[in-house]
């Protein structure tokens, strides 16, 4: 008999910030295949004897490609075994869970899923920076700063230029800098406040304060790496209120 799939999300790397329904699910897992970003505690929740297999991928360097992963998942599945898809935040945002499921799916395989807290929501409650904030910012947008295979990123620059929104930037470390320039050249204020958050909610997050035309400067000189997300907007003027750790001011003592 065929087994079935998990596909959950682990959030953005505290344990705390699993939902029940992803633990349970792991813990019912004979085979965890898990990606680079899910932490070391929250992997180290899976079943005893439970087989782990790494597929991580990292900027440039994919060691296990995409189709390899599908094909693991279904002869995994079709071994009998209930197998966790693990995923860093949610699998849905950003995560390639839908290529996947349609995958399974076209192979007949069951699946279930376990939403997870995307890195948006987990930086906002780690830094108290809201997403949403009356008087500054009435929606939210989420976009990737990357491009498969590092194709050009042809984003709708003026869309996102929105004053009145908050831009969250997922894996934009590497075009930073096009990316600001991108939303000045359509009007957003240079003066518009980011905050940089990396690794967040993990013991070992950073946080970076700057403004829309210093922000690739700033990023340099932090030597800020990826993993690490970008907030953009009027919500971060709210962070003054908060612990701060500012990574330049660290730098010059």
């Amino acid at each position: 008999m065929s087994g079935k799939v998990f596909l959950i999300g682990a959030g953005p790397g505290d344990p705390e910030l699993m939902t029940l329904r992803a633990l349970r699910m792991l813990q019912e897992a004979d085979v965890v295949v898990y990606d680079r970003l899910v932490s070391a505690d929250i992997l180290e929740l899976h079943a005893p004897g439970a087989r782990l297999i790494p597929v991580g991928k990292a900027p440039k360097c994919h060691t296990v490609p995409q189709d390899r992963i599908n094909d693991i998942l279904v002869k995994e599945a079709r071994a009998g075994h209930c197998v966790a898809r693990l995923k860093g935040g949610d699998p849905m945002i950003f995560g390639r869970g839908s290529e996947e499921a349609a995958y399974l799916m076209a192979h007949d395989i069951a699946i279930e899923y376990a939403p997870g807290i995307t890195a948006a929501q987990g930086a906002s409650s780690s830094t108290g920076v809201p997403l949403t904030h009356r008087g500054l910012a009435t929606s939210v947008q989420y976009v990737t700063g990357h491009r498969q295979a590092d194709k050009v990123l042809d984003l709708d620059w003026k869309r996102l230029a929105d004053p009145d929104a908050t831009l969250v930037i997922y894996m934009g470390v590497a075009n930073i800098g096009q990316i600001a320039m991108g939303l000045m050249t359509e009007n957003l204020p240079g003066s518009t406040p980011v905050l940089a958050v990396g690794k967040a909610t993990k013991p070992d997050e950073r946080r970076l304060v700057s403004r829309l035309d210093k922000l690739a400067a700033d990023v340099r000189e932090a030597d800020l790496k990826a993993p690490t997300l970008f907030i953009v907007g009027q919500v971060v003027t709210l962070y003054a209120d908060q612990p701060v750790t500012n990574l330049l001011e660290q730098a010059h003592g």
